[in-house]
């Protein structure tokens, strides 16, 4: 992968956001289907399952997706800080909010690891990690600047490639699709994974980061 990267930040950095999309898709998958119906990147998600649930609907948390709203606030207000002053694209401080991000997945899949039946507690750590790792990741992408790849949500990349289209504008629907399809796929793999257990795919998904933690700082230099 990291020979592989285009020398010309124009190609480099959305093939970079396109990697952490897919993990995104991982994490979200194994923090939804493991962890309590609560996702840990898409926040639009868990306002509506917070909604939800505290309209006392059966069987919908409202625990977990407040958890999860809060530490993902705190992990963009610190990548918001950390990234203050930062010129646009990727940059040393990239390089160690994306650091961080990994290495949070990471001892979430080793939580997991060590506590395979994770109850409330192990659970509830668990998404605090992902979602605080989130925030800061979706500070980085935003600090980075790749339009229509934010890593996190593809509602508005939706929005704009079906208006765009409708309008007759079809000159960025390439990056748009693949925006969305590499999130969904994404999402395939990471509950393929759970099939093994969520430890795996959590590990997967930080070594992912990680690795493009990596290559962006070498790309740069």
């Amino acid at each position: 992968m990291l020979d592989a990267l285009p020398q010309d930040p124009a190609r480099r950095e959305p093939a970079l956001m396109f990697v952490l999309t897919f993990s995104t898709g991982m994490i979200d998958a194994a923090a939804y289907l493991d962890l309590g119906s609560v996702f840990a990147g898409n926040m639009t998600g868990n306002v509506l399952i917070l909604g939800m649930g505290l309209g006392r609907a059966s069987g919908v948390p409202v625990a977990g997706p407040a958890l999860a709203l809060l530490l993902f606030t705190l992990g963009a207000a610190l990548g918001g800080r950390l990234l203050r002053g930062s010129p646009q694209h990727w940059t040393p401080r990239t390089t160690v909010a994306v650091v961080v991000t990994g290495a949070a997945v990471g001892v979430a899949a080793l939580l997991t690891a060590l506590a395979p039946e994770h109850g409330g507690a192990v659970r509830a750590g668990t998404v605090a990690l992902l979602s605080s790792a989130m925030g800061l990741q979706a500070a980085a992408a935003r600090q980075v600047g790749v339009a229509d790849i934010t890593t996190v949500v593809v509602t508005s990349t939706i929005t704009r490639l079906a208006a765009d289209l409708g309008g007759g504008d079809a000159s960025r629907w390439p990056r748009r699709v693949v925006a969305v399809a590499v999130i969904c796929a994404g999402a395939v793999a990471g509950a393929l994974l759970l099939r093994v257990g969520v430890a795996l795919a959590l590990g997967v998904a930080a070594a992912l980061v990680l690795t493009v933690a990596v290559a962006g700082a070498r790309a740069r230099r």
